[in-house]
């Protein structure tokens, strides 16, 4: 999608900090970190939302690589949360599908 910005991350026309990145995904850190550690993993292939996705693997190399991080990090043991955005209701702000994995600290909320 020419006016996505994630793709153009990983099309490195705008700069990141990777910490993580395969053939179909890449993962940075955010620029507006909600917490010590606040990645945003995505599809390389643009996907818009969480309702656009059409197969279950997508989901699950998402979840597997925020875990794989975590564990990096050293979050994995203590905790850390993973979170979908879905749509401008939902807190969407950028309409590529992307995880956020949120650790470092006590997360409080969402039961």
């Amino acid at each position: 999608m020419p006016d996505c910005l994630f793709c153009k991350i990983v099309e490195r026309q705008l700069p990141s900090d990777v910490v993580y990145e395969d053939d179909d995904v890449l993962a940075f850190n955010d620029i507006h970190p909600q917490a010590p550690t606040h990645v945003l993993i995505i599809p390389k292939r643009h996907v818009a939302t969480v309702n656009d996705v059409t197969d279950a693997a997508t989901f699950s190399t998402l979840v597997v690589r925020a875990r794989e991080i975590a564990a990096k990090r050293g979050i994995a043991t203590s905790g850390y949360r993973v979170l979908f955005n879905c749509n401008p209701d939902g807190g969407q702000t950028v309409f590529h599908l992307h995880l956020h994995l949120l650790g470092g600290r006590p997360l409080r909320g969402l039961g």
